[in-house]
């Protein structure tokens, strides 16, 4: 069975509800709050959740936060591969979550900025394994270049699956035009391809992500209660999603990504693991938190529920 490595980061999300947003200088109740984990801990809680083990290598902090983290991967049955924690703390990520689902973020960078090469060899990449690349990653001046050299060398075999996040925004940088040639597989929100692409609409920016990756790389790109686009040597299919009521938008990305990835693990095709992917995230904005991705039964279910199949 394959398995995810995933190299991005795992931080702790002070999560609170609140009607609106303050004003600048102003003040609002929240509703709830709770200390979970959170960044890439959904999308690895996602795909454990649907039968495909993950490993964990980045690192993680020595202090309250790191040990929060910790314990959160123990959880879920998420392999640590970097075993010693840094010396600095975890960081943590303010997620607020508006009356409309809508969400906003203010985060800080601890111990999961940096890595090494070493860090990153403690684990072995193994043929037909799923390496997860955020783009959050190659933000970090402690990480970007050694995540990059260490992806690169990866062999043929492993599949590298890019996820651009909201502060990727164009294939300019260094960084970015040494990464694009060796994509297996993009996945981001339509928002993220379009501003990463200068693109009018989903169907221009898929156009414009195929000239910059390679012919065979898979494409997804999700379009909030529509579903998802997928695409992949020329050949586009819109995947429909499911219509649900919305309370809470953090993590359905994450949780779409980490069961689509898991889907291709286990051999679906694309459509059929984008569909999962689908209903999975349209179960994860009906509930409150971060980390909201339901198991495979689920899944499951709710298709059977949702499409009578």
């Amino acid at each position: 069975m394959p398995k995810m490595l995933h190299t991005g980061q795992v931080i702790i999300d002070l999560v609170m509800a609140v009607d609106q947003l303050p004003q600048i200088g102003g003040d609002v109740l929240a509703q709830s709050a709770a200390f979970e984990a959170g960044g890439g801990f959904n999308v690895m809680a996602a795909a454990v959740r649907n039968g495909l083990p993950v490993v964990y290598l980045g690192r993680h902090g020595s202090g309250r936060f790191g040990d929060l983290a910790r314990q959160a991967m123990k959880d879920e049955g998420i392999h640590i591969g970097i075993q010693m924690p840094a010396q600095r703390d975890t960081g943590i990520c303010v997620a607020l979550t508006d009356a409309s689902a809508e969400r906003s973020f203010i985060s800080y960078i601890g111990a999961e900025g940096e890595v090494t090469g070493e860090d990153l060899n403690s684990v072995a990449a193994e043929a037909g394994d799923y390496v997860y690349v955020s783009g959050y990653s190659l933000l970090h001046a402690g990480k970007a270049q050694a995540l990059l050299d260490w992806t690169l060398a990866l062999p043929e075999v492993i599949n590298v699956v890019f996820d651009p996040g909201p502060l990727v925004e164009s294939p300019d940088s260094p960084l970015m035009r040494a990464l694009l040639p060796r994509i297996d597989v993009w996945t981001s929100n339509s928002v993220e391809a379009l501003r990463f692409t200068e693109a009018a609409d989903i169907a221009q920016a898929l156009d414009r992500l195929a000239d910059h990756l390679p012919k065979d790389v898979l494409m997804v790109v999700r379009d909030g209660p529509q579903g998802c686009w997928i695409q992949q040597r020329g050949e586009r299919r819109h995947v429909p999603g499911f219509a649900v009521k919305a309370v809470d938008s953090n993590g359905a990305g994450d949780a779409h990504a980490g069961v689509f990835v898991a889907g291709l693990a286990q051999g679906l095709p694309a459509h059929e693991a984008a569909r999962r992917a689908n209903a999975a995230a349209a179960l994860a904005v009906t509930r409150w938190g971060p980390a909201t991705a339901p198991g495979a039964a689920e899944v499951d279910g709710f298709i059977r529920e949702s499409c009578g199949d």
